[in-house]
């Protein structure tokens, strides 16, 4: 057998219930992992190594009294640091909050804790999400396991990587727009962003309230299908998340079919200057759904650039008017150590939303917002899925992002509409270019995720992209 931090969830479960190994094995595994290389990674801002292993004695004792009625039970995770874990550090990457205990435990990650899951750690990010490279977190650089002189993206880069580097069964992260799919995409893994309200975000710091989704991080597309079974649902701290009933995603993507189906090609995601090898690479992909029996048809969206102004305008008002509550009094630190990056944002915030310049900037924003959901509703009246590439090019050199005066939104420009549509995606593996990872963008309408997840499967299936793995040194 692999070694054990190595495996996937199902791999896991499976060893687990069979007596194979013990979850203390498993731990001290995905411990040993990030003691061999978390030093040039850097993906953990806290550890929780004693708990870890003793949960995973509990978890043990459960086991050999013959009761495996939890999904997760025993398998050890990581999770992004802007999850509120009750008694664990909670700093969301930014100094403002270093040192926070918060006195209560997020939705997402008391299901996991409910579900049988191990905490092995909370990991790096941008400073409050600010970011989409993990360059901007107040503590330290992340790095890419392919790559270590790279970034793995961001604002979830940390869990990314650990997941990518096999310090993990599996990680969780947030997306706003593009921070789950650009580093899945970046580091070669699996990242899916559920529908809008599908997952609660209670006790995620929020960064944009409309937009936030908590999501998995996995080595399959299966793992994702689990995850998100036992994270999914209403939650009465979350107004905003849906009621509707949580489908047994993995019976669902098993017994999924491409054939008959339609996947749409959005000509303006391929026109955007993308190197010649990398674009070759996402087309390559598309072959395989027409070999899966669908068809695949261009359709026209609106030109991605639109996306990067109304997210700018958006997310900077909403990160103004939520990042006010730091007032450095009922907790966190004095707001004179908000890092530049949230500075920045604040303050572009404000001056949108303020008196005068409301309506020429955040108002018409979201008109135009209005009219991205149109045009993405309108497609899904013709296709099924719609299909391309998660990032305009491979993972960028560290210092890269200093280049760029907007590289966040830069870097996410080909999923920031499905972003503010609230509609959900997937970032699957789908080759190699210069040796690093390429991912390929799948979504799908609004709670639609059993289609997403079986089109993704079956694509996963047929190419194996999802086993190439990072060497690490």
């Amino acid at each position: 057998m692999a070694s054990l931090n190595k495996l996937t969830i199902s791999q896991a479960r499976e060893g687990l219930k069979n007596r194979d190994f013990t979850s203390v094995a498993l731990v001290e595994a995905c411990l040993t992992q990030i003691s061999s290389y978390d030093k040039k990674i850097k993906a953990f801002i806290t550890l929780c190594a004693d708990k870890a292993l003793e949960l995973a004695k509990k978890a043990d004792l459960e086991i050999s009294q013959a009761s495996y009625k939890k999904p997760l039970l025993g398998i050890p995770y990581v999770c992004k640091d802007n999850f509120s874990t009750r008694g664990i550090q909670t700093t969301a990457g930014s100094n403002i909050l270093k040192g926070y205990i918060p006195p209560f435990e997020s939705t997402v990650t008391r299901k996991l804790e409910n579900a049988g899951a191990i905490l092995l750690g909370k990991t790096n990010m941008d400073a409050f999400a600010h970011g989409s490279s993990t360059e901007t977190s107040d503590f330290f650089k992340t790095t890419n396991p392919w790559d270590y002189s790279r970034v793995p993206g961001g604002s979830s880069g940390g869990s990314a990587a650990a997941v990518s580097a096999d310090m993990c069964i599996f990680g969780i992260g947030s997306e706003t727009a593009g921070s789950v799919r650009g580093p899945a995409a970046w580091c070669g893994i699996t990242g899916l962003k559920p529908t809008y309200g599908r997952v609660s975000r209670y006790g995620v710091v929020a960064m944009a309230s409309s937009t936030d989704s908590p999501g998995p991080l996995t080595k399959t597309v299966e793992d994702a299908a689990i995850v998100l079974g036992v994270i999914a649902g209403g939650d009465p701290f979350d107004a905003t998340s849906s009621p509707l009933a949580v489908e047994d995603y993995v019976a669902k993507m098993e017994s999924f079919s491409l054939k008959g189906l339609k996947v749409g090609r959005p000509a303006s995601y391929f026109d955007i200057g993308m190197e010649a090898g990398y674009k070759k690479t996402v087309e390559d992909s598309l072959a395989v759904f027409t070999e899966l029996g669908a068809e695949v048809v261009d359709i026209d969206l609106m030109n991605p650039k639109y996306s990067i102004a109304v997210y700018t305008i958006l997310q900077r008002s909403e990160v103004s008017s939520n990042l006010a509550r730091l007032t450095g009094v009922r907790y966190g630190n004095a707001r004179g150590t908000f890092g530049r990056e949230a500075k920045r944002r604040m303050m572009l915030g404000a001056y949108a939303l303020s008196a005068g310049y409301y309506e020429a900037y955040y108002s018409k924003a979201q008109r135009v917002r209005t009219m991205l959901i149109d045009d993405l509703n309108e497609a899904f009246e013709k296709v099924d899925l719609i299909v391309g590439p998660t990032m305009p090019g491979i993972a960028l050199k560290l210092g890269e992002s200093e280049k760029f005066s907007a590289f966040g939104e830069m870097m996410d420009v080909l999923v920031e509409q499905s972003s503010i549509a609230g509609i959900t995606g997937i970032s699957v593996p789908c080759g190699l270019h210069q040796n690093l990872p390429v991912g390929l963008n799948i979504m799908a309408p609004m709670f639609a995720e059993a289609k997403l997840l079986g089109a993704a499967h079956e694509f996963e299936k047929s190419t194996k992209f999802n086993l190439e793995r990072p060497i690490l040194e």
